[in-house]
């Protein structure tokens, strides 16, 4: 909603025109604030405008734009009262709780903000632009979301003879609410159900680590899964074969889609949902963790007209976020875009996407035979499993098609032994090759609670792969452990890249049938970065830590 006195300030100012407003205070929405919508205004000048009403006010501007704000201080306000009173808390002392405002009426409710935070408050002002930097990062409580998580589409839940959503009863339907929520503040990529014979747990994965978080009573076991089934639409009556479904929530008049498998297990069925949110999906490749030259490398790749690029790590290593990144790059209206994915994770406007279906034939081959009749100029396919999808991926990129796919290797040159021994021909792979990456996620150091890790020593970063010199300058971080890491240390996650050119001298190695090992020394000398070395440059940027980078590069380190 749009604060009244708020607009009578900005109309004194002469700087935003009334009739401009009219629209924004029509929003009568009490959990958004419609006057940021401003900033959207071409001619505004917000610098300019937070200067003169700091001025007017008497309150000191400062620029708040490339500052860091720590979960510990965004916390003491929750964010219901952020949008109420629209001030953010950036700093506490002991004598005062410092927060930013960029509307001077906010000053009126002194005593309240007082009695709120329990201690005296002093006033900053920001750019609105900078103000919402901020308010985009601040969390929402469980609490906050557990009465606003609801079916997105109510008629569709499964309501079946055996078992009706009423019949559940309200304190199952709040305690499964709870769960979709906490794992949703958590960030959780998955939840895990899982029943044993004399206990029943849920455990979330955060940040690629799986975390118990409760034990329901047993007795609650059977009415948990049953809920869970009824809201994916799953047979609850069928206990002894796998089952998949989908649950699209709004929690906090967020979508949320949840992927749900239920597997009969020896003690009962595990459910396992897979949380996608549209909003994690990062697609500004410079934001991915690639570094400058990398970028470089893999963007000349994915810009040619025609040619194979691919992207390689294990499982969950992240390889469809760097391959949607590139399609979004690619997304263009001149552009034919056809992806196979098994199954489609986020949807991409713009682009035609097909979920594979080995139960009907379905399969990356077939889907790639028939993108080739779609007039196609972009292909992506999941995944080359086989001889005969990598062939025709093959062909397509020989036959003026820009494609698009992942692998299972551990590392870039390890790719093309991989394509060889599948059976396809050097000389093909010569003509088609453009770029390959390979990659996996390290777990970034929460910043709430980071400090100097004193335990490492020279000698061990020596043997890790730092130069001597490097091993004297560089200070290596930790998480000691906080509420907002879980106590863990790590707080998301970030790529690490290598990424392989195919250059002539690359080719002519391949067309030798030269190893992999050749190829990597080849790639070196011309610049490529092994995952060690990038590893061990985000362990010298701060953002992980030593233990992070060497399990998740492998042993080599050169």
């Amino acid at each position: 909603m749009f604060k009244k006195a708020f607009a009578e300030v900005i109309a004194q100012t002469g700087m935003i025109p009334v009739k401009d407003l009219r629209p924004l205070m029509l929003n009568k929405d009490e959990g958004i604030i419609s006057e940021l919508e401003i900033l959207k205004f071409g001619f505004f000048d917000d610098l300019r405008f937070a200067k003169l009403l700091a001025d007017k006010s008497g309150v000191p501007f400062i620029d708040l734009s490339k500052a860091q704000i720590g979960e510990n201080i965004l916390s003491l306000l929750k964010r219901k009262d952020i949008i109420l009173y629209r001030v953010l808390p950036i700093k506490k002392t002991g004598s005062a709780v410092t927060v930013a405002i960029y509307d001077p009426t906010i000053l009126a409710k002194t005593a309240e903000l007082q009695k709120l935070f329990q201690h005296p408050v002093e006033f900053i002002f920001t750019t609105m632009k900078s103000w919402k930097s901020i308010f985009d990062t601040v969390s929402v409580t469980i609490d906050e979301l557990i009465d606003s998580v609801r079916i997105a589409d109510s008629e569709t839940e499964n309501t079946t003879p055996d078992i009706r959503a009423e019949d559940i009863g309200d304190d199952v339907i709040t305690y499964v609410n709870r769960i979709m929520a906490d794992s949703f503040v958590r960030k959780a990529s998955d939840i895990h159900i899982e029943p044993y014979e004399h206990e029943f747990r849920v455990r979330f994965r955060i940040d690629g680590v799986l975390i118990e978080v409760l034990k329901p009573p047993k007795s609650m076991m059977l009415p948990i899964i049953s809920r869970v089934k009824i809201m994916a639409q799953l047979d609850i009556s069928e206990k002894r074969k796998p089952q998949d479904g989908r649950i699209k929530l709004l929690i906090g008049d967020k979508p949320i889609d949840f992927r749900v498998s239920s597997l009969p297990t020896l003690f009962g069925e595990k459910i396992v949902l897979r949380l996608l949110d549209q909003d994690n999906l990062q697609l500004d490749m410079t934001k991915l963790g690639f570094e400058e030259q990398q970028l470089k490398v893999f963007k000349e790749g994915i810009m040619k007209p025609f040619g194979m690029c691919l992207v390689t790590g294990p499982t969950g290593s992240g390889k469809t976020t760097t391959l949607y990144s590139g399609l979004a790059e690619l997304n263009k209206p001149k552009s034919n875009i056809s992806t196979a994915e098994d199954p489609v994770e986020f949807n991409l406007v713009g682009i035609n996407q097909v979920n594979v279906r080995k139960d009907i034939g379905l399969t990356f081959a077939a889907a790639l035979k028939s993108f080739l009749r779609q007039d196609p100029d972009i292909i992506m396919v999941g995944e080359i499993r086989d001889f005969e999808t990598g062939e025709i991926a093959v062909e397509a990129a020989l036959t003026g098609h820009l494609v698009l796919s992942t692998l299972h290797t551990n590392d870039a040159p390890s790719t093309i032994t991989r394509l060889l021994n599948m059976g396809i021909e050097a000389f093909l792979l010569v003509g088609s090759l453009n770029v390959i990456v390979a990659q996996r996620l390290c777990r970034k150091i929460c910043t709430s609670c980071r400090k100097i890790d004193d335990a490492v020593k020279e000698d061990q970063l020596i043997a890790c792969g730092f130069s001597p010199n490097s091993a004297k300058k560089i200070k290596v971080y930790r998480g000691t452990g906080c509420k907002f890491c879980n106590e863990t240390g790590y707080k998301g996650r970030i790529a690490i890249y290598e990424v392989l050119g195919v250059t002539p001298m690359i080719k002519d190695l391949i067309l030798r049938n030269a190893s992999s090992d050749e190829i990597k020394k080849q790639g070196i000398k011309e610049g490529m970065k092994t995952l060690r070395m990038a590893a061990l440059t985000k362990v010298a940027q701060g953002l992980t830590t030593l233990d992070e980078a060497i399990s998740n590069s492998g042993s080599d380190k050169f």
